[in-house]
């Protein structure tokens, strides 16, 4: 049984999400001057859409394994997951060579789908590591810089700037915070309240987003894009 709850939260990140780059698109463009790189609002605003994409995905895991890990559900996940981060890595180097995507939201969720299984009934362990992530990354114990530098030269990786990044460090505590959640199904507390639940147009729209949100992941900027290249071409 699907929690509407967590379907209206999920919409409500694509909303925001789609909101977001519809201003990078402005940008991207021409048509007005925002600093989405290093501006503040904008930095935190992706972290807060960001966080709750994570934050669920670490959710939905726990009740897609509920019963034990669902192998076939997995399977499909990884599969889609694995194909859509490529076509997001080909298609972001097609418009930006230089600021290719060699490691977004879609290919984070690649691999936190699978080294977050060990702690799918590990709540209090997972609370903590992603405790001392957060806290570790914040505090600048751990990063994944030195990853980079090891990768970068190999594998022609951008040097300065990237569209879309979501570092292992601290992204996974987020989905570690998820997790652990969903096991203790607070979910069901903090998701399941009355406004929620309730049967309106609104409500409706945004399960509806949440639901199918990897799709609308997908599509949205193809959307966008056209629309705005379809504009620059008339005008």
């Amino acid at each position: 049984m699907r929690l509407q709850g967590l379907d209206i939260f999920r919409g409500v990140a694509i909303v925001l999400m789609v909101i977001f780059h519809f201003c990078f698109d402005l940008k991207n463009f021409g048509y007005v001057d925002f600093d989405l790189k290093h501006g503040e609002f904008w930095k935190y605003f992706r972290y807060l859409i960001v966080s709750m994409f994570i934050f669920s995905a670490g959710i939905s895991a726990q009740l897609a394994h509920k019963n034990g890990i669902n192998l076939q559900k997995l399977l499909k996940r990884l599969l889609l997951l694995g194909v859509a981060s490529l076509l997001v890595t080909i298609g972001s180097y097609t418009q930006f060579p230089n600021t290719w995507i060699y490691f977004g939201i879609l290919h984070f969720f690649l691999l936190v789908t699978i080294i977050g299984l060990p702690f799918l009934k590990l709540p209090k362990i997972s609370l903590l590591l992603g405790i001392f992530i957060i806290l570790g990354y914040n505090m600048s114990w751990i990063n994944m810089h030195w990853l980079y530098l090891y990768l970068q030269e190999t594998l022609s990786l951008p040097k300065f700037y990237t569209q879309d990044l979501v570092s292992l460090v601290p992204w996974f505590g987020v989905y570690l915070f998820g997790l652990s959640a969903g096991y203790y199904k607070l979910q069901e507390i903090f998701l399941n309240i009355e406004i929620l639940n309730k049967t309106n147009r609104l409500n409706t729209l945004l399960s509806l987003f949440g639901q199918h949100s990897f799709i609308i992941y997908l599509v949205h900027q193809i959307v966008l894009f056209s629309i705005f290249y379809t504009i620059k071409l008339i005008y």
